[in-house]
């Protein structure tokens, strides 16, 4: 229950997950990766292409930084 005595509903506890929060944080990455070697390409790569090629050339350092931010907090 909130404060107001209210049961929080589905979407609340979503938006209070850290999981969700840590979804939207990588999602924003990919989508920063994504612009960033469009304008390389001087095109859209599209999103599966700059997904794949995030995780794989950042995703591990990505989350290493994310997690020693989170500890030191």
């Amino acid at each position: 229950m909130d404060e107001k005595g209210k049961q929080p509903s589905g979407e609340d506890l979503l938006k209070n997950s850290s999981l969700y929060r840590e979804f939207l944080a990588e999602k924003e990455e990919i989508l920063k990766h994504k612009w960033i070697e469009s304008e390389k390409a001087g095109r859209d790569i599209g999103f599966e292409r700059a997904l794949t090629d995030w995780i794989v050339k950042h995703r591990s350092a990505w989350r290493k930084s994310r997690q020693a931010a989170s500890q030191g907090a």
